[in-house]
Order: C-alpha cells, then structure tokens, then sequence
C-alpha cells in the first residue's frame, strides 16, 4: 500500500508532461489520457480507505540528508482532502472537454491541470515541511500559467499578481518552517506531534496560509483570477488551489504543533472581517465570477472559524464544509461558465431570463447555490451548522453572531445572482443562448446532484471525519 500513495502522487505529475507530446498527434487521446491520469488517481486514493477505516495508517519514508525525508503519510485528513481534491479534478477535465475545445494552448492546459492536480495530492499526503514548500509552489507555478491562459496584456498581468502575491506569503511561509527546524531540529511533522511553535513562526506560516486563501488582506488577487476559463477558476475555488491554506493549518497546527493562546483571539477577528469584507464585495459587484471569487473567500472564512476553534465539533464542520463547499462552488463556476460561454458576457445586468434556455444549467446551479447558502437538507448546512455550534461551546458566541450575519449575506448575494440572470425578462440579444455541450452539462448535473445528496448521507462523510479528529488527537 506505501506504493499506491507514490501512485497516486507520481501518475498525475509524471503523465501530465506526457500529455502535450500525445496532443501533437491526438487532441482526443490527449483528452482522454487526462482524464484517466487523474481517475487513476483517484482510484489510488480511494484504493487507501481500507486501512484508515480501520484505525491504520500508510506510510511511504524515502531517508535523504539534511533532514530532507521523503515522508508521504494516507491518513484520514490527507485522504479526505486528496479525494475532495481529484473527484472535482474529475468533473472539471471532463468539463474542459467542451469548454476549450477551440483554444489556442491545449497541450499546456492539459499538462498545467494535471500537475496542478498531482502537486495537490503531493501536498496533502506530505509529512514533511520541505516537501510541503515544495508541492505549494508547483501549484503557484500552475496556477501562475492557467489564470494567463488567454494571454491578454491584462489578463497575464491578474495572473502575475496572483503568483506574486501567493509566492511571496510562501517564502514567508518556509522562512517559518526554517524557525520550527531551528527549535526543533526536524522538518518531519511526524516528530513534531504536541510540541511548541513560536509566535514569530506562527506569523511567517499564516502569510503563507492566508495569501493562498485569499484570506483578508491578501484577497484581491482571488477575483482578480476570473480572467481564467472556468474550469480554470473552478479548479481553483473548488478544492485545490484555495483550499491548501485550510489544509495547511489543519495539518501543521490542528494536528500537530502548539501555539500561543493569544492566537486564538487574534485569527477569528480576521476571517471574521475576512468573511463580512467579502460577502459585502460579492453584494454590489456585477461581474459573475467575481461574486462567486467573493463568495470563496467568504466561505472559507467559515471554514478557517471551524478550525481555529480547537473545539472538535467547530473542526468536524470546517473538515466537512471542505467537501461540501468543493461540490457546491465547482459547480457554481461551471455553471457560469456555461452562461458566459454562450452569453458571450460575465455582466449579470446584461443577462436574464436564461431559465427558459437553459433548464438545465439553472437548476443545477440552484442545487450549488442552496448548498452554499446553508439551506438545509442541503450538505453546507450541516457543515455551518456544526461550525457555529462549535463556535459557541468554544466561548466564542460574538464570533459565532458574526458568521450567523456573514450566512445572511451570502443569502442575499446568491438570490441576487440567481435572480438578475436566471430570473425577469430576457433581453433581445440573448435569445439564441443554448445549453453547454453534453459534458459540460454532465459536469455541473453531477456537481448539483452531489450537492443535494451530501446532505442526505452526510454521516458516512462525519464519521470518517471523526475518524481524522481521533488521529489528530483532537479532544483527547
């Protein structure tokens, strides 16, 4: 079993430089092999279930010098996150199919997805601070080409503020993991269990967190990023991009390192402005794919409040809403995509009406957005649910009045959202607007199903996630 995590993380890394030397020959084939790299590696993942399920964990350890292990660990958190992180990769490569079939710069959107993908499932099976640095910024790089996809002046401009901004909170970040080596003479997470990180280290980690969050203030560059094909952007809201900041901290400082309680006073003031800040950005802006960038950064403020509280029902919601929000916000941009695909504007006021040309399209991103706005039985009003209740048993009841606020906001936002595009009158210019291509619309079909379903069988997702508490030694 240690070889199927090396699987799982090599097929997708070594495969995508495969793919551009297939396009020269076959678009088709290069599709399809995109597809299987990255089905296969969810299948690795998946493969992995059996041992954790039963209280066990995998571990794959390649010694090297100067504290450089290879250290690649399948335990709960990690297989949660690489199989939130490849399912959606599924649903977007299939989606992409139909979205860039006639764009320039194929081979290279292939190989940047499935790298992407692969240095995500590298990250989160990691037990090493080095190889963590190391997986984050072949993600920032992917990133970098696949926001500048279309090459525009001003569109390859949005993505060198994305790089710049998350790169720079990532030397920030290693400058950290370099203080944690200094007091404690490894970068081996595994050694590290229940000890001490200094104030100044906790600050330099949490630049790095915070910047590939979009977390308040390093946010701008999220919405900024809609320049990118949607699949692009719903690869980065979804589960991979956005989400290694949530995981990071869960990872280094929920399930292994000590901080300073002051910590814990200071971080939900800032998701807090954080969420608030954004839902009022995504209220008054017109540009589809802003709003739902806003409604990301939002969101995941929810999700860091579930973390930080240190109290295990506040983090079973924020684990769960990782999966919940994925689903949901996946589907939100591919289901703008479509409508900007074929509306040739991303400017809500110039739409409306589309329900009756896009039945499909609609209801599916009606299921997301129910998700997203916490309406139950959906699966994000469990997760929020949780991470407000747990907000409250943790003495922290101000905090929890403010997300009940932020929950309210996002409400208005998604309504309006729905209502200026989907809803009214249709305007003269639209009226030969159709569906997305059958691929397309499987893609965002599956996303609203799943997203409906979640909430219905939400405790088969809880009780693995408290399977992860138990190994992260939360409330023991």
């Amino acid at each position: 079993m240690e070889n199927v995590i090396l699987l799982a993380i090599l097929l997708p890394i070594i495969g995508a430089f495969i793919l551009p030397v297939i396009g020269r020959f076959s678009a088709k084939i290069r599709n399809i092999t995109a597809l299987l790299l990255v089905t296969t590696s969810f299948g690795a993942s998946l493969s992995l279930l059996g041992p954790v399920l039963s209280g066990k964990t995998t571990t794959f350890l390649l010694s090297m010098p100067l504290g450089f292990d290879l250290i690649l660990t399948a335990d709960a958190l990690g297989i949660l996150m690489a199989l939130a992180s490849s399912f959606v990769g599924i649903i977007i490569v299939m989606y992409s199919f139909g979205y860039i079939h006639h764009d320039a710069n194929q081979n290279e959107y292939y190989l940047m997805v499935v790298l992407f993908l692969g240095s995500m499932i590298g990250l989160v099976y990691s037990q090493n601070l080095i190889f963590i640095y190391l997986f984050w910024e072949i993600a920032a790089i992917c990133c970098w080409r696949l926001i500048g996809f279309y090459r525009e002046r001003e569109i390859v401009l949005k993505a060198d503020k994305a790089f710049l901004i998350t790169v720079f909170g990532a030397v920030a970040m290693l400058l950290g993991f370099v203080i944690l080596y200094s007091q404690h003479n490894t970068f081996n997470l595994l050694e590290m269990q229940g000890k001490e990180a200094s104030s100044l280290a906790v600050l330099l980690i949490m630049f790095g967190i915070f910047s590939k969050s979009a977390t308040l203030p390093f946010h701008t560059w999220l919405p900024d990023a809609g320049v990118a094909p949607s699949p692009v952007t719903g690869l980065l809201h979804a589960a991979v991009l956005v989400k290694i900041g949530v995981f990071a901290f869960a990872r280094i400082f929920v399930g292994t390192l000590q901080f300073d309680p002051v910590w814990m006073q200071i971080l939900p003031i800032v998701i807090a402005a954080s969420a608030l800040v954004a839902g009022g950005a995504a209220l008054v802006d017109t540009n589809i794919k802003r709003i739902i960038a806003y409604s990301t950064i939002s969101q995941l403020a929810f999700i860091f409040l579930g973390l930080v509280m240190k109290n295990p029902i506040a983090i079973a919601g924020g684990l769960l809403f990782i999966i919940m929000h994925g689903l949901a916000k996946g589907g939100l941009f591919l289901c703008a995509g479509i409508v900007e695909h074929n509306a040739h504007t991303k400017d809500i006021r110039q739409m409306g009406g589309l329900i009756t040309k896009m039945p499909i399209t609609t209801v599916s991103f009606a299921l997301c957005a129910l998700s997203i706005m916490g309406i139950p039985p959906f699966g994000g009003f469990f997760a929020k649910y949780m991470i407000i209740t747990g907000a409250v048993e943790g003495g922290n009841p101000w905090i929890a009045g403010v997300f009940i606020l932020g929950g309210f906001i996002t409400v208005l936002y998604v309504l309006r959202l729905f209502a200026l595009v989907f809803l009214g009158e249709m305007r003269t210019d639209l009226v030969n607007v159709k569906e997305g291509s059958n691929t397309m619309l499987a893609a965002v079909v599956i996303l609203g199903v799943l997203s409906l379903l979640a909430g219905f069988l939400v405790h088969f997702p809880n009780e693995f996630i408290q399977i992860a508490l138990e190994q992260m030694k939360v409330g023991i």
